[in-house]
């Protein structure tokens, strides 16, 4: 069916860790979303599935040899197509985001799709990738901070690093790796954990702690007792699953929000891990 051919090709509910950003940024920034802004987690969404898109676009020959069932190489999508619903996904998150936050919105997801296309296209395979595709994450907290964002950095970078990591994780996703990446992607995770918890008065995060170690912690484990490439596999789509959780830890100023964004997470988990997967990579 095309739909579902085109809903594999954004990877849709992967878009459910991208909500939480600008969340974050708003908590941080002290200014809630509400009226217009509640719309910004939607920008955020339709700039993450353009992001998906183009990338398999851009992979579209690699992956007709490396993984053949994808829409692209398949046939259940042409390059064209494909293309064409990554420029419109992108328009249609620019233009969300600029009319809910004006000048700052256009500037934010500009910079966001700035990072996007660069990683897709020329940065993927570089030592810089995983610091570009961090960047994505980072100006999304900072789209939902708005204008005087810096209250923001703090956890913008604790959701840049945790990107850094699931993203040197998954370079090792078709090839399998040396013991030692799950090892330093662990030690990232717990720099990102302390990070969260220290900035947020841990016992108020602790809940959210206890989900991201939960949700994280046994696919690097596996991983580092067994790296081939399925297992790799697999605890990368539990570390995409886990960034809700980190949200969810820098959320602890909000309680309810801080809970939401947990229980969020635990679904993902769980559906990511399924005898049949939801896909996310």
């Amino acid at each position: 069916m095309k739909v579902k051919a085109y809903l594999d090709l954004m990877r849709a509910p992967a878009a459910l860790t991208v909500l939480g950003d600008t969340a974050v940024g708003a908590i941080w920034a002290g200014r809630p979303l509400s009226g217009r802004r509640l719309a910004l987690p939607l920008a955020s969404a339709l700039l993450y599935w353009s992001g998906m898109v183009l990338n398999d676009w851009a992979d579209r020959r690699r992956d007709a040899v490396e993984r053949p069932e994808r829409p692209i190489p398949s046939g259940k999508v042409s390059p064209g197509a494909a293309l064409s619903l990554a420029t419109g996904l992108a328009a249609a998150g620019v233009a969300t985001a600029t009319v809910v936050s004006g000048r700052h919105g256009l500037a934010a997801a500009a910079r966001i799709m700035l990072c996007v296309t660069a990683y897709d296209v020329v940065a993927k395979d570089t030592a810089v990738g995983p610091l570009v595709m961090s960047g994505c994450r980072f100006f999304d907290v900072m789209l939902g901070a708005g204008p005087g964002s810096r209250a923001a950095l703090v956890p913008a970078s604790v959701i840049g690093l945790h990107t850094t990591a699931i993203t040197v994780l998954s370079r090792s996703e078709v090839t399998g790796a040396e013991r030692s990446l799950p090892a330093v992607v662990g030690a990232m995770g717990g720099a990102v954990a302390t990070s969260a918890m220290v900035s947020t008065a841990g016992y108020r995060a602790a809940p959210a702690g206890v989900v991201y170690l939960w949700s994280f912690g046994p696919g690097l484990w596996r991983a580092w007792q067994q790296p081939s490439a399925e297992v790799i596999r697999a605890a990368v789509r539990n570390g995409i699953a886990s960034m809700i959780a980190v949200q969810a830890m820098l959320a602890a100023r909000s309680r309810l929000t801080m809970l939401a964004l947990s229980g969020l997470a635990i679904g993902l988990r769980l559906k990511v891990s399924a005898p049949k997967p939801t896909e996310v990579t």
